[in-house]
């Protein structure tokens, strides 16, 4: 176990824990950052704290980092649609049925595992040992254009531009229903159903706020050809991102994505 302790300056003074140590780690991606101290490993004075504590100049702040899990995720020979690459990215074109990175049932035929063959050691380590390379994802039922990044450097400059939105991300849906507005908003909260947690939707108490705009390309009766383009958050903040039959804010149901 890594242990690592910092003293808060008066740049610093006020700041919440969980930004602070994202300044002083960028080798760490924020979801982990969270975790740590979710998991009571991050202390301010000899006392753990929540990820909205807020700092002060002279505070002695301690971190534990847990030994890294090594998993045997292994290269698979998967024929990749490769749309460019060069010593820093990787573009492909994500095959509808394929998920992007192992989890729990899904540990082989991933895009991880391809890309592990394709590129070797070659990938960026930034979102661990799961997702070499993963810098955004889109649901397995979904086909579209994913970046796979080769090393750090690159991985910190596209989360970035995806942070600021100088990347335009669209999707194309057919949504069940006939959308009345040739274009508008979805604004709302996207989260697990309580009645099925498998399946997304709007979800007040616990989504994450997500805004949605959409433009109608073409209608077919009971269903609308449209096109979405993300604002906030990571591909999953598509109503129309999480495969068949998911609600969709835009006023009726998300068939399938391409």
């Amino acid at each position: 176990m890594e242990q690592r302790s910092y003293v808060v300056d008066e740049a610093n003074d006020g700041v919440r824990i969980d930004k602070y140590l994202a300044l002083l780690m960028e080798e760490c991606s924020r979801s982990y950052i969270q975790k740590i101290i979710g998991d009571q490993s991050v202390c301010v004075n000899g006392k753990a704290v929540k990820a909205n504590f807020k700092i002060h100049t002279g505070d002695a702040v301690m971190i534990e980092l847990p030994d890294p899990v090594i998993l045997d995720i292994q290269p698979e020979n998967i024929p990749l649609d490769i749309l460019y690459e060069d010593q820093d990215i990787l573009i492909i074109n994500k095959p509808k049925n394929m998920v992007v990175h192992p989890a729990p049932g899904h540990y082989t035929g991933t895009l991880v595992n391809a890309v592990m063959y394709h590129c070797g050691e070659d990938l960026s380590t930034i979102n661990g040992v799961l997702r070499p390379g993963i810098v955004h994802r889109i649901d397995k039922d979904t086909t579209g254009v994913l970046v796979i990044c080769k090393n750090d450097r690159a991985h910190r400059a596209i989360a970035e531009q995806l942070s600021v939105h100088s990347i335009t991300r669209a999707y194309y849906a057919i949504v069940y229903n006939n959308i009345k507005e040739d274009e508008g908003t979805v604004d709302a909260p996207i989260g697990r159903m309580d009645a099925d947690r498998k399946k997304m939707g709007i979800n007040h108490k616990n989504g994450r706020h997500a805004v949605t705009h959409y433009r109608v390309l073409e209608r077919f009766g009971k269903y609308t050809y449209i096109e979405c383009r993300l604002e906030t958050g990571t591909d999953t903040s598509d109503p129309c991102a999480y495969g068949q039959y998911r609600p969709s804010a835009a006023g009726g149901y998300c068939l399938w994505s391409v």
